[in-house]
Order: structure tokens, then C-alpha cells, then sequence
């Protein structure tokens, strides 16, 4: 059975993007982008809301310069990947590999993992905060980005509770700290 693994980069106090919706300040750097790479390279199917899909489109027609190696590897993996989108309001998806859903279906996403021979990826707050209300996210996976935006796009809703236990960690040069936590491990009291 797959995993559903919800994925991003954040500032140290959670956020996605800043109060104006920036997040440039989480463009990664080259050992950033490797290590995103190499995480990326094992999914096969990527699950996005549509303001992460728009964005995301970029990549079915980007081709990044003979200088820009990792560039070219990321847009590679994600052309290589099967993408869901899930939209009451997108008329159409725009990208190949790609399925336009009109509502999230905790079943349909359920079935998905039990017969996917790869690991399943889930993209934006938004619809990551439904995936893991549903009980679906396996692991949460985290860039995290040494500053403080001081509000914006949280990565995690304010009404949610999550018992994560560390699985593995990583210290980038650049400050970056990659977290990766399983989901739904009970915590134990004191």
C-alpha cells in the first residue's frame, strides 16, 4: 500500500507564504533542490488543490537552461508524475498526466493508496488539511526555512491536532532544516 505524504516549505513559524502570498523567500538553493529532488523522484502521483496547480502548470512547458541540471530534473519529475486536481471552479487542466476532480472524496483518495505501486503526494494546505481530517496522511514532510514571516498562508489549519513522531532529520547549509515526521503516532503522557 502507498503512502500519502503532505510536503512543503515553511518559515520557522509555519507558513507557506507571507501575508502578501510571497514565498520566494523558499526558493531552494542546490542542495535544497537535490534533496527535494530525490524525495520527489519516488512519488508517482501528485494531489493539488487548484492555487497550487496553477502555479505548479509551469512545469509541463519550463525548460530550464543547460546550466541548471536540478531545475531540469525537478520538471522532469513532475512531467513523469500523474496529477489529480481538485476544483469546483477550474474549467479544465491545462497539463498531460493530469485528471480534474470536482470534490475530494476521502474514499476515492483511500483507494488510490491501496493500489498504488508508489507513494502519493498531497500539495497545498488547503487540500492537505482535508486529506489529513480524513485520516489519510501517512507523513509530513517539512523544509523548514530559518525566519519568521509573521503571517500568511499557514502550513498546518489552527483547529488541527496532529501526533507526529520524528522519522528523520537533515541540516542544510544554508540553515534549512528538513523534518520528516509518521502520522498518528500516539503521544505519550508524562
Amino acid at each position: 500500500m502507498a503512502r500519502l505524504i503532505f510536503a512543503a516549505q515553511t518559515s520557522a513559524d509555519g507558513y507557506i507564504a507571507d501575508a502578501s502570498g510571497d514565498f520566494g523567500w523558499a526558493a531552494p538553493d542546490d542542495d535544497v533542490l537535490a534533496a527535494i529532488n530525490d524525495l520527489e523522484r519516488r512519488l508517482g502521483t501528485f494531489l493539488y488543490g487548484r492555487r497550487l496547480y496553477r502555479p505548479m502548470a509551469f512545469w509541463e512547458t519550463y525548460r530550464a537552461e543547460p546550466d541548471q541540471p536540478l531545475m531540469r530534473e525537478f520538471g522532469e519529475i513532475w512531467r513523469a508524475a500523474d496529477k489529480v486536481v481538485y476544483s469546483t471552479t477550474l474549467p479544465e487542466v491545462t497539463t498531460a498526466r493530469t485528471r480534474l476532480e470536482r470534490t475530494f472524496d476521502p474514499a476515492a483518495v483511500r483507494a488510490m493508496k491501496e493500489t498504488s505501486e508508489r507513494d502519493l503526494s498531497v500539495g497545498g494546505p488547503g487540500l492537505a488539511a482535508h486529506a489529513l481530517r480524513a485520516g489519510l496522511v501517512d507523513e509530513v514532510r517539512m523544509f523548514v526555512y530559518p525566519l519568521v514571516v509573521g503571517g500568511g498562508t499557514r502550513m498546518f489549519p489552527d483547529d488541527l491536532r496532529l501526533d507526529l513522531r520524528l522519522l528523520g532529520d537533515r541540516r542544510f547549509p544554508n540553515g534549512v532544516m528538513y523534518l520528516r515526521y509518521q502520522v498518528g503516532y500516539p503521544v505519550s503522557s508524562p
